[in-house]
């Protein structure tokens, strides 16, 4: 039996992948944001999704630099992705204040955050307003992996685990089993 649901609509497609959205501002400070509401959307053009408020300090970055690091987070992460996420860059230097370690990027000019189990470096493609956020879709145009944490089906969780973000500061961690489907007779 269903019932109706009256708490926000989007919970009930939580928990999310969390990834960490850097950024280049216009004083050429970096900045980091973590956003769960995020996905792939083509492999030819290789492109992610990921929603930005508005009013964000990640938003105004990526207006005047239109380039990012998508950097996914391991569970050891857990507590500095909660904590970059509760302050605006705008207020303070995240990576001063939270003694952030940052990897060169290889084909653009905003770096990678040390520690993420993976760092794609991406340009706008395009960006697309929707009531009181931006949907930027970001071109992938290099990815950077940790050795021997990704194989052929996804990262590997029996090494690592990704934060999956549900409310606030609840986060999910992914099951390590794999299951796999029987193939179509």
């Amino acid at each position: 039996m269903y019932v109706n649901y009256t708490g926000k609509f989007y919970r009930v497609l939580h928990p999310r992948p969390t990834l960490i959205v850097g950024t280049i501002c216009e004083d050429g400070r970096v900045n980091f944001m973590p956003a769960s509401w995020n996905t792939p959307v083509s492999e030819e053009p290789p492109t992610v999704a990921v929603v930005v408020d508005k009013e964000s300090y990640t938003n105004e970055c990526l207006r005047k630099n239109p380039q990012a690091t998508l950097n996914i987070p391991s569970q050891d992460q857990l507590q500095l992705t909660y904590e970059l996420g509760s302050v605006s860059g705008r207020d303070v230097d995240k990576v001063s204040k939270f003694k952030l370690e940052v990897i060169p990027s290889t084909l653009v000019k905003v770096p990678g955050l040390k520690g993420s189990i993976a760092i794609m470096e991406c340009e706008v493609l395009n960006v697309f307003e929707v009531g009181e956020v931006s949907l930027y879709v970001f071109k992938v145009l290099n990815v950077k992996v940790v050795k021997d944490l990704v194989d052929e089906y996804s990262i590997d969780f029996t090494k690592t685990n990704i934060l999956l973000h549900g409310a606030g500061r609840v986060f999910h961690l992914v099951n390590p089993k794999k299951l796999f489907a029987k193939k179509p007779t």
